[in-house]
């Protein structure tokens, strides 16, 4: 058994993360001690790697929850999907590291943007999506996205980031003050308009995600400043329970 504590150290999974996984009922500890803190056994942590795969792909939590409780959910079929995934994104840092290396060693100005190229990766991303995505949220995100064209889904994820930019510039006050939390009003706005409805308890599980760690905490600290992401979720976290 590994206590709350290990299990973050282990995987890199947040405390506050895996406290929310509990309270949604999408990783339940193994049990409780008597102090009441939680332990996890090998076959929880098995559930919580899947869960890891699942938002690699960009899933919201509650669906990740239903596709891995399907009785004919297939653990091994996701499995050599995360392996392949993996492979592509290694792949990537790998051309990006010897075009990195190129120039350094070189001094060559080069204009060649190969290296940077996520096509495959965005390629295979969608077609995990399109087997495992079932629920209403991501048909209706799906309709959305076809009928946009790839100019129009490039503006509409530009103006997305642009939220977390303005909640990077208040980052340093409350989450519970008016302006973090007419932020999170348009945000779940602009989600409900341009992606999916967004429920509070839907929006709920995107906070968890924007500080979990990984590409979604780190491209909102990117546009926003470090902590920028810890204090969307927490604004969020704040929004949901008012």
């Amino acid at each position: 058994m590994r206590t709350v504590n290990e299990v973050s150290k282990l995987t890199g999974v947040s405390i506050r993360a895996l406290q929310y996984y509990d309270k949604i009922g999408l990783l339940k500890p193994t049990k409780y001690t008597e102090s009441g803190y939680r332990l996890y056994d090998d076959t929880a942590l098995e559930r919580l790697q899947q869960i890891l795969l699942f938002r690699e792909l960009e899933f919201p939590l509650k669906e990740i929850g239903e596709i891995i409780s399907r009785p004919d959910f297939d653990k091994n079929q996701a499995l050599e999907q995360q392996i392949t995934l993996l492979t592509l994104k290694k792949e990537r840092l790998e051309r990006l590291i010897d075009f990195a290396r190129g120039i350094k060693f070189t001094g060559v100005r080069t204009m060649d943007f190969l290296a940077f190229d996520t096509t495959k990766i965005d390629e295979y991303t969608q077609q995990a999506k399109a087997q495992w995505g079932k629920t209403a949220e991501y048909k209706e995100f799906e309709q959305k996205s076809q009928e946009r064209s790839k100019e129009e889904e490039r503006a509409v994820m530009e103006q997305f980031m642009q939220i977390f930019v303005e909640f990077g510039k208040i980052k340093d006050r409350a989450a519970e003050a008016t302006e973090a939390q007419s932020l999170v009003k348009r945000l779940q706005e602009y989600i409900m308009h341009n992606f999916y409805t967004c429920s509070n308890e839907i929006l709920a599980g995107l906070g968890q995600m924007y500080d979990a760690g990984g590409e979604f905490t780190a491209n909102i600290d990117r546009v926003g400043g470090n902590g920028t992401a810890a204090f969307a979720a927490e604004a969020v976290r704040v929004y949901c329970n008012t």
